[in-house]
């Protein structure tokens, strides 16, 4: 057997070499374009997204002008009230608890004081405004107006008539379809015709005969209020 020369071995090991190195690259290459990111992938996952009926953001639901309307009011009763000097209020607390009634205060825009309420001095602010004056109220229109039916209104008399920030009350509101029994606390004058004073006023709504209550009564008149099986 002839023995090849170092020069022969050193030329097939080359060439061996150079064979392993061609078989090689084109895998190399295969593996870099495996590894290689889509040029436009954000533009593939937007049309992704439509095809399947998703999107990135979700779009708001739409709303309805029902959605968007006030809630009607807690309960179909209301205690509106007028009080200069806490009686009437007390008793307007008693009927709410037992009927289970919404309140709203008559508040004058300029609270009365003491002097105020002076009615044996002509000029005093209720001497001076008794003559058809309607007194700026802090609010007019209760919360909720609209989905109260019944109305029990509340006030003191004063000269024989509803406390005048009433006037503003009655003036100002819609009482249209709404049931509306008015009560008065005083020392000593009946309740007279101060209620049919106030319907007046409103122009619309059923008012009933109303009920004059002393100062302290107000278990009295949460009975009368029961009673009334409104």
């Amino acid at each position: 057997m002839t023995r090849m020369t170092d020069l022969e071995i050193s030329r097939r090991r080359l060439l061996k070499d150079v064979a392993a190195l061609i078989a090689v690259v084109p895998f190399a290459g295969s593996l870099a374009a495996c590894g290689q990111e889509p040029a436009d992938d954000s533009a593939n996952d937007s049309a992704n997204d439509a095809a399947s009926g998703s999107a990135a953001e979700p779009e708001a639901p739409e709303t309805s002008d029902d959605a968007a309307a006030p809630e009607a009011a807690a309960g179909s009763t209301l205690v509106a009230y007028f009080s200069a000097t806490g009686n009437t209020e007390g008793v307007a607390q008693a009927i709410a608890e037992r009927l289970g009634a919404d309140v709203f205060a008559i508040e004058a825009a300029d609270p009365y004081t003491a002097e105020d309420l002076n009615y044996n001095d002509d000029a005093s602010r209720t001497s001076q405004e008794r003559t058809d004056a309607h007194p700026e109220l802090a609010q007019v229109t209760p919360d909720g107006w609209e989905g109260y039916q019944t109305v029990l209104l509340g006030y003191p008399i004063w000269w024989g008539e509803a406390a005048w920030p009433l006037r503003t009350f009655a003036a100002g509101n819609d009482f249209a379809g709404k049931t509306v029994v008015p009560f008065c606390t005083s020392a000593s004058s009946g309740i007279g015709r101060s209620g049919d004073g106030l319907a007046e006023l409103a122009g619309s709504g059923d008012w009933r005969e109303g009920e004059r209550f002393a100062a302290g009564a107000g278990d009295d008149a949460a009975a009368w209020a029961e009673g009334l099986g409104l």
